[in-house]
C-alpha cells in the first residue's frame, strides 16, 4: 500500500510518546461521533493508533528537551470516509479532557513519559463556513461529549464547550470559528483543528491560518500544537492542504530547510490501475484505504460504482475516493504536466535570443512578462506586479502598478536580451502599449479578447506543452509565482471547433481562459501563451539573433 509518512519511523530507535495512554483514554471513555456507531465506545483502528502514537512523542529522558513535545504540526491526508474527522474529534476532547495524559509530567522508572492534562485549554477548531460547523469536527466533538460516559465533565452548546472544574468553574474550552481572521486575535491556544485544509485557500481563509498560527507562541508552557486531517486537494490551487503536501514532499527528499517539528501522513492509492474497469477502481479503492479495510460488505463495490454515474467527474472522485493529488477538469494546464516540463540548472542567460509575451490590469489583479528563448522553448518570469492579498478596496485606496517600473522592465529585457518580438495584450494598458511600441520596434499588439486567435494560441501553447517543446525554469526565483498562475487558469469553451481531424470528428470545441476563482491570478499564464506566439512567428520567419553586445547587468522585479 502506498503510504508516506515523515519523518520516517525508525523500529530501531523508538521515540518515547504519550500515545498509548491517550488512545486508552480514547477507548476507554470516549464514544463514536454522529453515523451508524454513534454512541457506542470509540474503538481505534491501527492506522489511527500510529498516528496517535506519533503525534504525541516526546523528546527522551536526558536530552535537554526531555519530555517536550516533538511535533507542533501534524497532518493527516486519507481518502473520503475513513472517519478522519472523527479522529481530530478524539484527539480535541483528550487535549480538553480534565484527565487527558496529553503532556508529560516526567518519566516512570522505565524511563517511559507520564502524562498530564493540558492547564486551561483553549481550542478552536476551524471549520470553512459556519454553515459546516456542525459537519465537521466541532459537531462531532460536540456529539461525543455529550452522549459519552463524561459528559457531566464538559457544558457543551452549539457555540463551545467548557471543561467544568471540581467546583462547577470553567477550566477551559472548545470553540467552533469560521475563517474570519480577527477573530482569533489574542487567543491563548493550547490546541487547534483544521478539517478539510484543501478548501482553505482564499486570501482570508489563508490570513486566518496565518493568525491561527501566530498564536501559537503565547502559551509555550502547555506545547501548543496544531492538526490537520483532509483528503488530497486540487493542484495549482494553492490551498493549505497543497502546502503541507509540498513541504512533507521536501522532507521525503531530505531538503536542509524541512521543518523537523511536522508530521505528515498520506495514504493513497499508487498503483497503475485501469479505472475504466470496476475491478481496477476497487482494487485502488482498496489500496487508498490500507489495511483498516472496508467499512461494511461492498463498499469498495460502491465506490467503484460512482465511476459510471452519468456526468460524473472522475477526477473529483479520483482524489476523494483515492486520495490522489489530480488535476481538476475545469483547468486548463495539468500541474502535473507543468512540474513534468520544469528543469533544474537553468535560467534564460543575458544575452539569449528571446520573445516576450505581456498581459494584465493596472488597477486589479496582476501583470507580468514573460520571456521565451527561441531555441530551447524555456521560459521564465522576468517581472510580475501582483495585487497584495490581504488589499481591503473598500477601505484602502485605489491598488494601482507603478507604470515607471513597467518601464524599467522593459527597458531592462532590451538591454539584457535580444528580443525579437514581444507581444502586448492592449487593453488595461492601451496608452502605454501605444508608447512602448512606438519606442521599441519589436513591440507589438496582440488582443487577447478576440476569441479564434486566443483559443488557436491556447490550443498551441497546449499541443506544445504535451509534446514538451515548452520548459520552465525551476530554479528562476518567480517560478513558484509561474506555476500558480498557470494552475489558475481555467476553462471557457467558446464556439470556435479544433480542425483537426480527430477532434472535429468528435465536434471538439476549443477554448480560452478563464479564472477558476475571483482570488486567483493567472495573468502570467497568458502572457506566456502570447510569448509562446511570438516564438511561432519566430521560427516560421526563420528568425536569426543580432549580433550586437548585449548587456549582462540584470535587476531582478517582483
Amino acid at each position: 500500500m502506498a503510504t508516506l509518512i515523515v519523518p520516517r519511523w525508525d523500529p530501531d530507535e523508538p521515540w518515547p510518546t504519550l500515545g498509548p495512554q491517550v488512545c486508552d483514554l480514547i477507548e476507554e471513555r470516549m464514544v463514536f461521533g454522529p453515523g451508524s456507531l454513534g454512541g457506542e465506545p470509540a474503538k481505534l483502528h491501527d492506522d489511527w493508533r500510529g498516528v496517535i502514537y506519533a503525534l504525541y512523542e516526546v523528546y527522551p529522558k536526558g536530552h535537554k528537551w526531555a519530555g517536550r513535545r516533538r511535533f507542533d504540526r501534524g497532518a493527516v491526508s486519507v481518502r473520503k470516509g475513513l472517519a478522519k474527522t472523527e479522529l481530530m474529534a478524539w484527539i480535541a476532547q483528550a487535549e480538553l479532557h480534565p484527565e487527558g495524559p496529553v503532556r508529560c509530567d516526567g518519566f516512570d522508572a522505565h524511563g517511559e513519559p507520564v502524562g498530564r492534562p493540558v492547564r486551561m485549554p483553549y481550542i478552536p477548531l476551524l471549520a470553512v463556513t459556519v454553515e459546516q460547523v456542525e459537519e465537521l469536527a466541532y459537531g462531532a466533538l460536540h456529539y461525543m461529549v455529550t452522549e459519552g460516559p463524561d459528559a457531566d465533565l464538559f457544558d457543551a452548546t452549539l457555540e463551545r464547550i467548557i471543561r467544568l472544574g471540581p467546583t462547577g468553574a470553567a477550566e477551559g474550552k472548545a470553540v467552533a470559528l469560521s475563517n474570519s481572521p480577527g477573530s482569533r486575535d489574542g487567543a491563548r491556544t493550547t490546541f487547534q483543528g483544521f478539517d478539510e485544509p484543501h478548501r482553505l485557500f482564499l486570501p482570508r481563509q489563508r490570513q486566518a491560518h496565518e493568525t491561527m498560527l501566530g498564536n501559537m507562541s503565547k502559551r509555550i508552557l502547555e506545547e501548543p500544537w496544531s492538526l490537520y486531517v483532509g483528503t488530497a486537494g486540487e493542484p495549482g490551487q494553492n490551498s493549505i492542504a497543497e502546502d503541507l503536501h509540498e513541504e512533507a514532499l521536501a522532507a521525503e527528499r531530505g531538503e536542509q530547510d524541512a521543518d523537523p517539528r511536522f508530521f505528515y501522513f498520506y495514504r493513497w492509492a499508487k498503483g497503475s490501475y485501469d479505472l475504466e474497469t470496476h475491478e481496477g477502481r476497487m482494487a485502488a479503492a482498496a489500496e487508498a484505504t490500507g489495511p483498516v479495510g472496508e467499512f461494511g460488505p461492498g463498499q469498495y463495490e460502491r465506490i467503484a460504482a460512482n465511476w459510471t454515474r452519468k456526468g460524473a467527474d472522475k477526477q473529483y472522485l479520483e482524489r476523494v475516493w483515492l486520495n490522489r493529488w489530480v488535476r481538476s477538469n475545469e483547468q486548463a494546464f495539468d500541474p502535473n504536466e507543468t512540474e513534468s516540463l520544469a528543469v533544474e540548472s537553468r535560467v534564460i542567460e543575458p544575452g539569449a535570443f528571446v520573445t516576450l509575451g505581456f498581459d494584465g490590469a493596472r488597477f486589479r489583479d496582476s501583470t507580468g512578462l514573460v520571456l521565451t528563448e527561441i531555441a530551447t522553448g524555456l521560459q521564465q518570469v522576468h517581472a510580475v506586479w501582483e495585487k497584495p492579498l490581504d488589499w481591503d478596496d473598500t477601505h484602502d485606496e485605489g491598488w494601482e502598478i507603478d507604470e515607471d517600473e513597467v518601464d524599467a522592465a522593459i527597458l531592462e529585457i532590451e538591454s539584457t536580451y535580444d528580443v525579437w518580438r514581444g507581444n502586448f495584450d492592449p487593453p488595461h494598458w492601451n496608452a502605454s502599449v501605444n508608447r512602448w511600441a512606438g519606442d521599441h520596434e519589436w513591440v507589438e499588439a496582440w488582443y487577447t479578447n478576440r476569441t479564434a486567435p486566443m483559443a488557436h494560441a491556447v490550443k498551441n501553447y497546449r499541443a506544445a506543452r504535451a509534446a514538451a517543446e515548452v520548459q520552465y525554469a525551476q530554479d528562476h526565483p518567480l517560478s513558484k509565482t509561474f506555476t500558480n498562475h498557470l494552475a489558475a487558469a481555467g476553462r471557457l469553451p467558446v464556439n470556435v471547433w479544433d480542425d483537426d481531424p480527430e477532434a472535429k470528428e468528435k465536434g471538439q470545441r476549443l477554448f480560452i481562459l478563464r479564472k477558476l476563482h475571483p482570488d486567483r491570478k493567472f495573468d502570467l499564464a497568458m502572457a506566456a501563451i502570447l510569448s509562446w506566439e511570438a516564438r511561432i512567428a519566430a521560427l516560421a520567419a526563420g528568425a536569426q539573433p543580432t549580433v550586437k553586445r548585449r548587456s549582462t547587468r540584470v535587476r531582478r522585479l517582483r
